[in-house]
């Protein structure tokens, strides 16, 4: 796990030293650099695996390619293996050494043959290329910038804005549409003018200035309601994989521990680990004799999961340790949250899983994660709406109306919730000023058109839910110099899952049901059959409320004012009416998003230094 950043193009040597060093909590145990003639890369090294003999830039035999590698690759040894019998010799133990040999081998096919989170660049010495590639889902992060006969990529957006050329511009529709519509991390563009996202399963080339950039995977989708694979099959292989997956996501030299929020994905994870560890007993060398877990708790009953938690606790043995997140604590790292993250992120509610990694780094350094579980097995409440449709659309009323009856109980108070929302789009724009509403309103395009569930999902993963969700798992974890793992997201699972169809994903009023299904008997009956989803949830409007004389503060400054896209008498009057409880909920969370919008633009635009 580390932190890569390079130049092509021109002289950059002493800008590497800089980006590198703006980066240095993604790898903190070592540093290495490799250049040649305009072009130069490097990275800042977490080590995990082949901790001796790890260090990168790593290179091939003839030392014509080298390579920075930021990731994991989980089936490395029988690439290696087969690489070695296909006569590629090898002067490590790392995964890193695989993939250059690989590219070697196949050239851009070899990402076909990877199954990890990754992001790497190759320095092709006899060609003269960058080979760039980022893993199917973009668990792992690249940006770029490319002007002028200047190439430049990094891990993070801050070590790009190292350049001086780099300028600090504002991308007003995409500020825009996050405000309006709460979105972002959904296209190429950033916050930032000309920096871009390289996005997950696509790899780039670059070449005397130029830049090709090419999709190398996407996984089908099964739109049928309820055509699919037999429910025994599909149990039985979905248990397979998740048991292969997590077993493979274990691989380490270090300290490996598990987030637990007391929900099916993160408990699952749990579990299965425990029973490996019992089965092998050589996985004390890195998890222990027990097992440690990480939890953010509350005294706020509606949010806490301590009594999830404990289920596990109590079922496999495990070590539990506690953070308790709130308002005092959010305020004293909400700048620091938003250096790390570079970009503006949807609301406060990232804080309980930076809390997280926070306690996790004080007792190891990798943690698994069940993120993604949700948005490939319908895991949230919205979604049985768009699988009512679904049904309706395709005249299946009998099976319409028994879903309907038998998911009444979590349905009805999310309808209701639905049907009073006082927000509007004409409320939510009110709020900022009329020429940059004007200017904006129709850059944004549906995410989506359609009611089929399964499209809904792919959506999800693709474009609306997951991409920010791990931008989040990233730089949460990495500001703790922690490597955070999401075994949910192997992609032998998502295709299998979507080759599935719908009816096996919310069946008898139950989300998850194969899910459900395939791990009967692994987990305690009360969290496999739980029916009330929290999360890592935060009190947002009570923590807004208990804020609210330091947020109305920075509402009420100069620099808040001359801002082009805030009303400030607007957002001053609207904030006071939640204060005083004569607004709905649903404000709570626009009004986080122009707080930590304006924090944004003090750290990266103005450039106020952050104390780290």
């Amino acid at each position: 796990m580390c932190g890569i950043a390079g130049y092509f193009g021109f002289e950059g040597s002493r800008l590497l030293k800089r980006m590198l060093k703006s980066i240095e909590h993604r790898g903190p145990d070592d540093e290495g650099i490799f250049s040649e003639g305009n072009f130069g890369f490097g990275n800042r090294r977490l080590s995990i695996i082949d901790i001796k003999g790890g260090k990168q830039p790593i290179h091939n035999e003839d030392k014509s390619c080298w390579i920075v590698f930021n990731g994991e690759i989980y089936n490395y040894l029988e690439l290696r293996d087969e690489l070695m019998k296909l006569g590629h010799m090898f002067y490590t133990k790392t995964d890193t050494e695989t993939i250059i040999h690989a590219y070697e081998q196949w050239g851009v096919e070899c990402l076909d043959k990877l199954n990890g989170m990754f992001a790497f660049a190759i320095w092709d010495g006899k060609k003269r290329t960058i080979f760039i590639a980022r893993d199917r889902f973009g668990i792992k992060p690249l940006y770029y910038y490319h002007s002028t006969g200047r190439f430049l990529f990094a891990s993070e957006i801050k070590a790009i804005v190292q350049e001086g050329s780099v300028k600090r511009i504002p991308n007003d529709k995409i500020i825009y549409q996050f405000l309006i519509y709460g979105i972002h991390d959904h296209t190429e563009e950033t916050f930032f003018q000309g920096i871009k996202s390289l996005q997950p399963a696509h790899y780039m080339l670059v070449k005397n200035n130029e830049i090709e950039i090419k999709r190398y995977w996407e996984f089908k989708v099964n739109r049928s309601v309820d055509s699919g694979e037999s429910d025994e099959v599909a149990t039985r292989k979905l248990h397979e994989l998740l048991e292969d997956s997590i077993r493979r996501h274990l691989i380490s030299e270090v300290s490996v521990g598990t987030c637990l929020s007391g929900g099916i994905d993160s408990s699952i994870i749990v579990c299965f680990i425990n029973k490996f560890l019992k089965e092998d007993k050589s996985l004390e060398k890195i998890i222990g004799k027990r097992q440690k877990s990480f939890s953010a708790v509350y005294d706020d009953k509606k949010i806490d999961e301590r009594k999830w938690i404990n289920e596990i606790v109590k079922a496999t043995g495990i070590e539990k340790n506690f953070i308790f997140p709130s308002s005092k604590k959010l305020w004293d790292d909400l700048k620091k949250i938003v250096y790390y993250h570079d970009e503006p992120f949807f609301s406060s509610g990232i804080y309980a899983q930076w809390e997280v990694m926070r306690l996790a780094s004080k007792k190891v350094k990798v943690v698994l994660d069940g993120q993604g579980g949700d948005e490939i097995f319908a895991g949230y409440i919205p979604y049985y709406w768009i699988y009512f449709t679904n049904l309706f659309k395709e005249k299946k009323y009998l099976k319409l109306f028994k879903e309907v009856l038998l998911s009444l109980d979590l349905t009805m108070p999310f309808f209701r919730k639905f049907l009073t929302k006082s927000k509007s789009q004409v409320e939510i724009k009110r709020l900022f000023n009329k020429s940059f509403v004007e200017e904006y309103e129709e850059e944004i395009k549906s995410k989506w058109e359609g009611n089929n569930l399964s499209e809904f999902l792919y959506s999800e993963i693709t474009i609306n839910s997951l991409p920010k969700l791990l931008r989040y798992e990233d730089r949460n974890s990495m500001a703790f110099s922690i490597e955070s793992r999401v075994p949910f997201l192997d992609y032998r699972i998502v295709e299998y899952t979507f080759s599935l169809a719908s009816d096996q994903k919310i069946r008898n009023g139950w989300t998850k049901y194969v899910l459900r299904e395939a791990i009967k008997g692994e987990i305690p009956e009360k969290i496999r059959k739980r029916r009330t989803k929290i999360g890592f949830a935060v009190p947002e409007l009570r923590w807004l409320l208990e804020l609210k004389n330091e947020v109305r503060k920075i509402f009420l400054s100069k620099k808040f004012k001359e801002r082009k896209y805030f009303n400030q008498e607007k957002i001053i009057e609207t904030f006071d009416k939640l204060c005083k409880n004569e607004l709905s909920e649903e404000f709570v969370r626009i009004f986080w998003r122009i707080l930590i919008l304006e924090i944004w633009f003090r750290i990266f635009i103005d450039k106020v230094i952050v104390k780290k």
